[in-house]
């Protein structure tokens, strides 16, 4: 893996400590994909939201309802590394479904970094979702090392909301329809002490998330595939007004494929 920007006089492909040659450690990546400062004092954000995603170079962000299949190893291991940094990661209920989702697992290599963070083991997942329409007897509700979070509407259906609950998640109110509102959601996450937030879409959420403007970045690897087709592209729904401005914050590459991280300008 190399780093193209910010522009070094060395762009052949080297870890971060300059020698040539050889995989960057997980902790190296960890410190390239590190969350900003985040504590209440004046300028410094209190939460933070990124998103990460993959598309490849015609705009599909998935091939046959999956990412994996336009992903690489690199791209995996930078996957697992926020993952390991988040305090919560966020997905959409079709994404769940589609991409098989279960609990967070354990990463002992990460175990030091995230008790220095003072956070838990594993960071939660938290399911957006307006129906409930999940099955609760999979691992991802019933055998998590946090409980799973639902993220849903106040007029979702009792009988749904009592089927997660016995099955040992936990439901929180973010939105007074049947809907989630992206912004509400963000600060019933930050009460329950979660300000690392990540979300991996899909592209419908990240819209939304998008169109409410309370994304901070977007972590976007783009494949070096074409695969033509109807597939979505990374973010779907609702247009904006005025088109959100992001500025460039590093960019990696590692076979072809582009590892790019930008933050609201």
């Amino acid at each position: 893996m190399r780093r193209l920007f910010p522009v070094t006089d060395q762009t052949a492909p080297r870890n971060p400590e300059g020698e040539a040659g050889g995989d960057w450690s997980l902790a190296e990546l960890a410190a390239a994909y590190a969350y900003p400062e985040l504590g209440p004092g004046p300028g410094t954000p209190q939460v933070w939201l990124r998103a990460n995603m993959v598309s490849t170079l015609d705009g599909a962000a998935q091939h046959e309802g999956r990412s994996q299949p336009i992903s690489t190893a690199a791209d995996m291991r930078i996957f697992g590394t926020l993952r390991a940094l988040a305090d919560v990661v966020i997905a959409g209920a079709e994404t769940v479904r589609q991409e098989g989702y279960r609990p967070a697992r354990v990463r002992d290599e990460f175990a030091a970094l995230r008790e220095a963070a003072g956070q838990g083991p594993v960071p939660a997942i938290a399911v957006v979702t307006a129906s409930l329409d999940l099955d609760f007897s999979l691992p991802l509700y019933t055998s998590p090392l946090v409980p799973t979070l639902i993220l849903t509407g106040a007029a979702a259906a009792p009988d749904r909301i009592a089927a997660a609950e016995k099955a040992g998640a936990r439901v929180v109110t973010a939105g007074d329809g049947v809907g989630v509102d992206p912004a509400r959601a963000v600060r019933a996450l930050a009460e329950l002490g979660h300000t690392r937030l990540l979300t991996e879409g899909g592209p419908r959420l990240l819209g939304q998330l998008v169109a409410a403007r309370v994304l901070d970045e977007l972590c976007l690897t783009v494949s070096p595939m074409l695969t033509a087709g109807d597939a979505q592209r990374i973010a779907g729904g609702p247009s904006v007004a005025v088109p959100a401005r992001f500025a460039l914050d590093s960019l990696l590459e590692e076979d072809g494929f582009l590892f790019s991280r930008y933050r609201r300008a």
